[in-house]
């Protein structure tokens, strides 16, 4: 396939198309696994944080009295929280909280925790901010109002939180993302070359049997023309030609003719039966009469070859299937004549009809030549002959097995040969009996 340019362009083209939708795909699954990832931390550090800021707003708010002023008890509850580490308030001052009291002016009241250098200081408004510090470290506050006891306003609460552990998981998060998906459109790109090849395959075979097709009915077809041509110019050079040779010339004309005709309705049987159009009569057919009369009627056949016929029946009851008796005709003759061609002088083809559980069996026996093993798989296809010459006393188009093999398939059937160089072929056709013989 590497050495056509269109099925190589169209590989190439696949691959392309392909590795392109899949990176895009990831790319967009990256990019919402990365939101995904922001989106649940950012949801876990504000229910982090409004636990802490509440819990210091409750505790702090009940003892207020005066607005701006925090009272001696808020100062001693605010100092127990420092050294006791199993209260709530004792987050704070584990290093990654901060916590301010803000007045209705904005005047900073009184800070607990760690408070970065150069952290900007805010109104109470809005509720939620992001802060940078001097040294580009941002952090995470929420802003709460406080009130006095009598409900008056007293100030602001603001309680933040360092994102330095967040943005540190988060730019890991964005690192692997950006390593990992490279790689995987690599291996993607990689996937679909192969995948484009492997999809590519089964049509480039198709195009190949088309090419040898073409090239085989070429060759059939060129034949027969050569001769008709070569016949008709030899009658056209010979201005007074006797009867008896203008005579022997329509013959030749009319023999290359038949030829041609039966080689194109062969072409199209098969192309019928390819497109699964061929009618298939359903009736019953007597495989005793059909072997019998084609035994008898190919006698002259095996004569002229000095081949001997038999016929074997070894059932005795008619044995019928349901199909096409034309059909069923054309079947066996085409077994009995490849036999017949390929038997040498002092042969025998033995046309044998046996039953098998609920199928009839049809076995065309001969002492020819035998086919190899590499070629008997190969035997059914169109134009296909053991030897490699084209010569007609080698049999007839190369369409007898192929026609034989369409007609057992439409039929519901199986064909199969078993042959030994030398010692002849056994061809066995199974077909399923019919209602009236089962």
């Amino acid at each position: 396939m590497q050495q056509n340019k269109l099925f190589s362009q169209t590989r190439w083209q696949l691959a392309i198309w392909y590795a392109s939708v899949m990176s895009f795909i990831l790319g967009l699954l990256g990019f919402g696994v990365e939101r995904a990832i922001i989106h649940a931390h950012w949801q876990t550090l504000d229910r982090e944080i409004e636990v802490v800021a509440g819990t210091l707003h409750d505790d702090v708010e009940k003892d207020l009295r005066q607005p701006g002023r925090l009272e001696p008890t808020i100062q001693q509850l605010l100092q127990i929280s420092q050294r006791d580490k199993r209260h709530v308030l004792g987050a704070i001052h584990q290093g990654d909280y901060y916590a301010r009291f803000l007045s209705l002016s904005g005047e900073n009241v009184a800070a607990l925790g760690f408070l970065p250098d150069g952290l900007p200081l805010t109104s109470g408004e809005p509720m939620w901010q992001t802060l940078t510090d001097s040294q580009g470290n941002r952090y995470h506050q929420i802003s709460l109002s406080l009130h006095t006891q009598d409900n008056r306003p007293w100030g602001y609460i603001q309680v933040g939180r360092s994102l330095s552990d967040v943005d540190a998981y988060l730019a890991n998060v964005k690192l692997v993302l950006l390593l990992g998906l490279p790689s995987a459109i690599m291996l993607v790109a990689v996937s679909s070359w192969w995948l484009a090849g492997r999809a590519m395959q089964p049509v480039y075979q198709s195009y190949q049997q088309i090419q040898q097709f073409t090239a085989d009915a070429a060759h059939e077809l060129r034949t027969p023309l050569a001769a008709l041509s070569a016949t008709v110019e030899s009658a056209l050079r010979s201005p007074h030609l006797p009867e008896p040779e203008a005579r022997e010339i329509l013959q030749t004309v009319n023999r290359q003719n038949q030829r041609l005709t039966a080689l194109v309705a062969d072409l199209l049987l098969l192309s019928r039966m390819e497109r699964q159009s061929l009618p298939v009569r359903h009736q019953l057919c007597c495989l005793n009469d059909i072997i019998s009369d084609l035994v008898e009627e190919l006698e002259s056949l095996g004569l002229a070859a000095a081949v001997t016929l038999k016929a074997e029946i070894k059932v005795y009851k008619p044995l019928q299937i349901v199909g096409d008796e034309e059909q069923m005709y054309r079947l066996v003759t085409n077994l009995m004549v490849n036999a017949i061609q390929y038997t040498p002088t002092g042969g025998c083809v033995r046309a044998i009809l046996d039953k098998e559980d609920d199928r009839a069996i049809i076995r065309v026996v001969d002492t020819g030549i035998g086919i190899a093993p590499e070629h008997q798989q190969r035997i059914f296809d169109r134009f296909y002959r053991v030897n490699s010459d084209r010569s007609r006393m080698t049999g007839g188009s190369g369409l007898g097995l192929a026609i034989a093999m369409a007609i057992v398939q439409a039929h519901k059937g199986s064909l199969e040969v078993h042959s030994e160089l030398g010692k002849g072929s056994t061809f066995t056709v199974r077909l399923p009996l019919g209602v009236a013989t089962l």
